[in-house]
């Protein structure tokens, strides 16, 4: 029988502009995983196994950055999942402590990435869907090949033009709009004008948003989520060890967690829509809404990947918080913001909290901690109880999980 499994401790560093500081990748991992260490009460010598998420660092960075916080000789995995990585190295340590093979492991993730748009993913850099369209040694190759066959393939970036062609497919299939889509944004903008730890802090109305320099049609700059540095770390216990260190009143329950890759209906049907992970998010929700008895109507605060302002309108739907095609309207009505039926985003998502690639899914288990700890600030959802993270990259990997408090 599985044992059950707790976060006991988050940490992270404030999200910044490449390049903002003079510091390396294993600087920015020492200050999450001291913070998450510090935040459950316990030293690195407790900690068993580590899996490090990142995806522009050579291989052992992991080693490099565990280092820093300490040389107990214990295994360290380096995981690449794309922008996926940060919520696989959690299931990972999740898998270890469930199975009953550690009591403490530490999850961390991070990156330091170059300003601009994300390359082209074939110099060694495969992060987050930054694939090239089309180049050779490119893992997303069929993807934008499916892309190409329906929308041709122009000079804009490729996450955004993949993504964007995703809302044309959107618009014209359900009628969504442009400003529904710019909702989003403004949304979530202006849930991360409350956190310290993003990148932006500023707030912007839909018109402002519409009016930014266009990426890809129809996104605009402010609903696509920027290069960005940053680490994020989060130490998962079993429940002997919750009890025997005291840490009931901190812990937090991974209630259930699947991740799912892409099968034939992400190509099928030649969508964007499909081929930009839709299907692997609905099929990882359903199986974590069977194995934790909770429903989307359980939930009440979410932490979702808007790596585009469309990936969140998606990302309703895979969830089942609306049916197919409702997910403008529900955004427009104030459904998934303070005072609608759900909270979704309130670090400022990937849109405006940022975006390290090996970072962000643990950022996101690190936020949805605080809101069931109540320790949110400002940002937080009243009477949180449940919360819900879903974590995807390109090529494919989608991770959900549900958190309980």
């Amino acid at each position: 029988m599985a044992g059950k499994a707790y976060i006991v401790g988050v940490g992270m560093t404030k999200f910044e502009k490449p390049e903002t500081r003079e510091w390396q990748y294993w600087d920015m991992a020492k200050e999450a995983g001291g913070k998450a260490l510090a935040d459950a009460g316990i030293g690195y010598e407790a900690v068993e196994q580590l899996p490090v998420g990142y995806c522009y660092q050579a291989s052992t960075a992991g080693q490099r950055a565990a280092y820093e916080l300490g040389l107990t000789g214990i295994p360290v995995y380096n995981v690449n999942n794309n922008c996926a990585t940060a919520s696989t190295a959690l299931m990972m340590a999740r898998q270890f402590v469930e199975a009953g093979i550690n009591d403490c492991v530490l999850a961390l993730g991070f990156e330091k990435m170059k300003r601009g748009a994300l390359g082209g993913g074939t110099d060694g850099g495969a992060g987050g869907g930054a694939a090239g369209a089309g180049g050779a040694t490119s893992p997303v190759t069929r993807h934008y090949g499916v892309m190409a066959a329906r929308h041709g393939f122009e000079m804009t970036p490729p996450t955004a033009q993949i993504f964007g062609n995703a809302a044309r497919e959107h618009m014209e299939r359900y009628g969504t709009t442009v400003e529904q889509l710019a909702a989003v944004g403004a949304k979530n903008h202006r849930h991360s004008a409350h956190n310290p730890y993003a990148q932006f802090q500023d707030v912007y109305t839909v018109e402002e948003i519409l009016a930014a320099r266009t990426i890809h049609r129809p996104l605009t700059k402010l609903q696509c989520s920027p290069t960005s540095d940053g680490a994020a770390a989060a130490v998962i216990a079993s429940e002997r060890f919750v009890r025997e260190h005291g840490l009931a009143d901190r812990a937090v329950e991974i209630a259930a967690q699947a991740m799912t890759t892409d099968t034939e209906d992400s190509f099928a049907s030649g969508s964007c829509i499909d081929v930009v992970g839709k299907p692997m998010s609905r099929a990882a929700a359903r199986q974590v809404y069977a194995a934790s008895g909770l429903g989307i109507e359980d939930v009440d605060v979410i932490e979702l990947h808007d790596c585009f302002s469309v990936n969140e309108l998606l990302t309703y739907e895979a969830l089942g918080m609306c049916a197919d095609g409702e997910s403008g309207k529900l955004v427009a009505e104030g459904a998934t913001t303070y005072g609608g039926r759900w909270v979704v985003n309130p670090s400022g998502g990937l849109i405006s909290k940022g975006h390290p690639l090996g970072a962000t899914g643990l950022a996101q288990a690190a936020e949805l901690v605080w809101q069931l700890r109540g320790t949110a600030g400002e940002r937080q959802v009243p009477d949180a109880r449940v919360g819900l993270a879903h974590n995807i990259g390109l090529g494919g990997a989608a991770v959900v999980t549900v958190l309980r408090r």
